[in-house]
């Protein structure tokens, strides 16, 4: 199993990652009030301004302050070490 930071020491299986979002759009606005209220929201952004949302296949929200992009090369490059083994 192999995990992401996501920042400030926090991990999340990448294999459990669904989608990774900016939280500018009113669609993932919706989706993080709507987790909030069900009490399906992770906050690991340390009080930060929050730049990722990502939604897992447990359809737990997660808020990272780490940038989407950052998020997503941290994946990719996840993905190409497993490739190579």
């Amino acid at each position: 199993m192999k995990f992401i930071n996501i920042g400030f020491g926090n991990l999340v299986s990448a294999s459990r990652i669904v989608a990774i979002a900016s939280p500018d759009s009113a669609p993932v606005k919706r989706l993080v009030q709507d987790a909030k209220e069900e009490g399906r929201i992770i906050d690991v952004s340390c009080g930060r301004r929050t730049r990722a949302v990502i939604i897992t296949d447990s359809d737990h929200v997660i808020l990272s302050a780490i940038q989407t992009e950052t998020i997503s090369n941290r994946l990719a490059l996840d993905l190409v070490e497993d490739e190579e083994e």
